[in-house]
């Protein structure tokens, strides 16, 4: 039994160092063929699967923007997923925070979006993927900081790395097989065997971005590593 066990694992072992070997001789003709659907599928699902469960520092932006007078829409990037949070900033550069709320609360708290309702926003909501609304609606030439999670562009053709293909490569790795074993209906035990790999990978990196959020030199001090002396 142990040594079939054994052999499994060495089968497995082997076959993760074939695979890595693989893909890393042809990541350059992997990523210069968009034309492979099933390769530009795998990373696609791969990173929007750990976008959704990794909050990374990587994925956040933020932007300012000047609103409308009398227009309760604020426009969203191009590049915009979800919203972290919006500030209002007034001309002494005070900051207030916009509560979000849903658009039945807006539309019954602010039933008019003209200039007759207009004054200083309290509210926001998403009001589709490329827009926000603002209630009340604004009254003057505010200016707003937008902070959100944004959605970077696929590994393609042309863009042949990002920070997930050069601080994470075995989250791409072990989930862009994942991936591909599932739709080609590969063995159980190897898709058990590669989300195993995958999971691991991706709580590696969380609980590095989650050390890296919440510590500092300041109040921690540099982490040293005890190094023996070569002085007598």
């Amino acid at each position: 039994m142990s040594q079939g066990n054994d052999q499994h694992t060495d089968a497995a072992g082997y076959a993760d160092e074939w695979l890595k070997l693989h893909v890393e001789a042809n990541l350059n003709r992997f990523l210069l063929h968009p034309d492979e659907m099933n390769n530009v599928a795998s990373i696609i699902s791969t990173e929007d699967k750990l976008r959704r469960t990794v909050d990374l520092t990587y994925y956040r932006r933020y932007d300012t923007a000047t609103l409308t007078i009398n227009n309760p829409f604020l426009p969203l990037p191009g590049d915009w997923e979800a919203t972290r949070y919006i500030q209002l900033i007034d001309g002494s550069n005070n900051r207030t925070f916009l509560i979000q709320k849903d658009i039945s609360f807006m539309n019954e708290f602010a039933p008019n979006r003209t200039s007759t309702g207009a004054g200083t926003p309290k509210y926001y909501a998403v009001y589709d993927d490329d827009t926000h609304m603002l209630a009340p609606t604004p009254n003057a030439a505010l200016t707003v900081e937008l902070a959100y999670t944004y959605k970077p562009p696929v590994l393609s053709s042309t863009t042949t790395s990002n920070w997930v293909s050069q601080n994470a490569p075995n989250v791409l790795l072990y989930g862009c097989v994942l991936e591909a074993l599932g739709y080609l209906k590969g063995p159980a035990d190897m898709i058990q065997y590669y989300d195993k790999m995958y999971n691991q990978s991706v709580q590696a990196l969380a609980t590095y971005e989650m050390g890296r959020d919440r510590r500092d030199e300041f109040r921690d001090g540099v982490i040293r590593i005890p190094l023996e002396s070569r002085n007598p």
